[in-house]
This record gives structure tokens, C-alpha cells and sequence, in this order.
């Protein structure tokens, strides 16, 4: 995915052992299309050398205030006066001690003076320099003055401390940085969102269940993220990394998930019902494991009663003063007509169509959006970018009311 495709971006490397985390950051913005333009201090340098980004980035490394490679010998204008932002990467407690104090002493600190764009900063340092009063008021003041700060973590930390500190992952900061440059749409907004699959017991070791990943719901939790949103997740057993920004709530059974949807629903302004609900569950759950074998010998076949399911999604649409509601129909065939009637039938504003064999599973998918305005193509992509397609659709809808 080109997801910086266009941008241009000063990475700005200041000295702390994070700093090779810069050279894997370096590495995913010129793999989404931006240009890197990486200016390394000179206490950046005692970890990682010029060498490594030149190689990464393909283009110069900048160090010097008075490199005579500028042309004009203004390094400390012309490099932002393209760029749609500077991140810094890992920014030192003395790297942020200096933009308070609006020093301009080398080249990356007078960049940060003399920008006309968004400065980003992402801290890096042992938790006790994170934690002194110092610091802390200096964290304020930058974000006072406009400046976000991406993180830190807390965790484990290279002098063997655990705690507040701890850069962010490279993966994390490159996630940050295309989150930041997305159209705020949702801001003010409370979205709660169900997704993956649910798990019926039907015994104390298995269950019924469906196929679904859950990529499609935590995608499109990033996306509203993303897009300003407040947003809460209630996921169903998966294995996936909670979205930068997200709230989850881990369910297993469908009832668990509407009792945590009822919770937290009153507090919604936007639903969307992303999880494959199982329909039906076993009507009595064993106590204990069903053996293959009984007093008669080996069992040939077995019964299971089922009973239904509650529909979330209906249940919530119909609540009296109920948030825009958004379902979803992954459907084998027919599916215009299904995820048509299932717009009318539950009276939702959007209903987003696709067929299983386009995306169940993978990193991809083909919908089709159902309003009162007819049907919407999206075209196919990563659910990275559908999920966006489809926030900026809701969004749009909003606006219309």
C-alpha cells in the first residue's frame, strides 16, 4: 500500500538507543511511497551512522548546519519547505528541552524553529528522565505549542528498568504518522464496533464457530480511529494487535458480546456491526467433555439441540434513541438482494455487501455499499483502504442529516 504516497517527511534522529528502531521507520515510510529526508545529530550518529539511511532512504543524510551541499546555504529552510512533516525519532529529553527553549543550535533543532509544518516527536529516554517534573513540564508546553507527541511506551528499557519511556515500535510510529495525515472526519464522534468471530461452547473443549479473522473489523476500527473517532471495540477470539487509539473489550459467545454492546451502546454515537455472530448456539452446553464412546461402545452420530441467537445488530438499531447503525452481509451468492433486504428488514442507513469469496481470510476485499441512495462500488483493495472508503462514506451520510 502507498498510504504516503506524495509525502515528504524529515525523519530527525537524535541520539538515544532507539535510534536504530529509526532505521526500520525509515525503511516502512519509503516502502509506503514517501520521501525521507533523514537529518542525524550528532549524538544520533554515536548510534547509527549516515551509511545506513543514505542506504535506506536513497537520498542524502543531513547533519551539518553549514553543509555546503545547499545550494543557497539555508539547509536550515529549504529541507522543510517541502515537507508535509518532521518526525522526530527517537526525541531525547534534551531534544525536547531545546524545542521548548526554541534553541537553534544545530541543524535539526533549527529546522524545528523555522518549519512551516506539523512537528511530530516521538520520546524516547529511561523513565525516571520521563517522569522528573522537568520533563513533564516540558511535555505540556509541547503540547501547548501544537507539537503531538507519539507515546512513549511502557516496558522493559535498554538500562534494564521497566516503565514509562520506551519509544514506540517503528510499526507503531509509521501507523501514528498515517493516522495523522488522515481527514478528521469522525472528530467529536463515538464509535463502538463488534468483530470477528463468536464461540458457542458445546462442551468444556469445543465449540462452534465460523472462519472469520476479524482483519475487516479491526481495520475499520483503525480507520475511525483514524478519522478522529473515540472508538471502543468488542472482538470475539482473535489473534490480531488492538489498533493505536482503541478501546477493546475481549468476548467469546454472542451472548457475551450484546451484553458488553448493550453496556457500552448508550455512550454510541455510531455502531457497526462487523462480527460474524454465530446464529444459533447449543441449546445446553455439556458440563463436561462428550466422549466418542458410551456403555454401548463407540458413538456413530450425535445430536446437538440448537437454539438462536440474539441479533445484536436489530436489537440495537431498534433501541429508542439509537446510534447510526451500520451491518454488514457477507454473503455466498444473491447478494444485492441479501444485503438489500437486510438494509430494509432491520431499517439501517448503510449496509456493507461482499462475498465471502472476495475477502474471508485475507488482506483484501471487493464491497458494495447499500443506502437509500441505491448501491456504492468500492473499489477492491486492502481492507485497509476499503475500511477508510467506508468510514468516508458513513461520514458523509452524517453530514447529509
Amino acid at each position: 500500500m502507498n498510504e504516503l504516497s506524495g509525502k515528504t517527511i524529515v525523519l530527525g534522529v537524535t541520539g538515544g538507543v532507539a535510534a536504530y528502531k529509526a532505521a526500520e521507520l525509515a525503511r516502512l515510510l519509503v516502502k509506503a511511497g514517501a520521501e525521507v529526508d533523514v537529518v542525524l545529530t550528532e549524538a544520533g550518529a554515536h548510534f547509527v551512522g549516515a551509511a545506513t539511511f543514505q542506504a535506506l532512504t536513497g537520498r542524502p543524510v543531513w547533519s551539518d548546519l553549514w553543509d555546503p551541499r545547499q545550494q543557497r546555504g539555508m539547509g536550515h529552510i529549504d529541507l522543510t519547505r517541502g515537507a508535509d512533516a518532521i518526525l522526530i525519532a527517537p526525541a531525547s529529553a534534551d531534544f525536547l528541552a531545546k524545542i521548548v527553549q526554541g534553541r537553534a543550535d544545530d541543524l535539526l533543532s533549527t529546522l524545528c524553529l523555522a518549519r512551516e509544518c506539523p512537528l511530530l516527536a516521538a520520546p524516547a529516554m529511561n523513565r525516571q528522565m520521563w517522569e522528573n517534573p522537568a520533563t513533564r513540564r516540558n511535555v505540556a508546553q509541547l503540547a501547548a505549542d501544537g507539537i503531538q507527541l507519539l507515546g512513549p511506551a511502557c516496558g522493559e528499557q535498554a538500562c534494564g528498568e521497566v516503565g514509562p519511556g520506551r519509544m514506540l515500535e517503528a510499526a507503531e510510529l509509521f501507523d501514528e504518522l498515517v493516522a495523522f495525515f488522515q481527514p478528521k472526519r469522525l472528530a467529536g464522534r463515538r464509535v463502538l464496533l463488534t468483530a470477528g468471530p463468536t464461540f458457542e461452547p458445546l462442551d468444556p473443549v469445543r465449540g462452534i464457530t465460523n472462519a472469520s479473522s476479524g482483519k475487516m473489523g479491526f481495520a475499520l476500527a483503525r480507520a475511525c480511529a483514524e478519522a478522529g473517532a473515540a472508538v471502543t471495540l468488542v472482538a470475539g477470539p482473535v489473534s490480531l494487535p488492538t489498533p493505536g487509539g482503541v478501546t477493546r473489550i475481549d468476548v467469546q459467545s454472542a451472548n457475551d458480546m450484546r451484553m458488553a454492546v448493550l453496556k457500552q451502546v448508550g455512550a454510541t454515537d455510531i455502531f457497526i456491526g462487523v462480527a460474524a455472530v454465530a446464529d444459533f448456539r447449543p441449546a445446553q452446553a455439556a458440563e463436561h467433555k462428550i466422549k466418542k464412546t458410551a456403555a454401548g461402545g463407540a458413538l456413530t452420530s450425535l445430536t446437538i439441540e440448537l437454539t438462536a441467537n440474539p441479533d445484536i445488530l436489530a436489537e440495537v438499531a431498534s433501541l429508542p434513541a439509537a446510534p447510526f447503525c451500520v451491518g454488514f452481509a457477507a454473503e455466498s451468492q444473491n447478494l444485492a438482494a441479501y444485503a438489500e433486504g437486510k438494509r430494509l428488514a432491520k431499517k439501517l442507513p448503510l449496509v456493507v455487501g461482499n462475498l465471502v469469496q472476495d475477502g474471508l481470510g485475507g488482506d483484501s476485499n471487493a464491497v458494495i455499499l447499500f443506502d437509500a441512495a441505491g448501491q456504492h462500488k468500492l473499489t477492491p483493495a486492502s481492507k485497509a483502504e476499503v475500511a477508510r472508503g467506508i468510514v468516508a462514506h458513513i461520514a458523509t451520510l452524517l453530514e447529509q442529516d
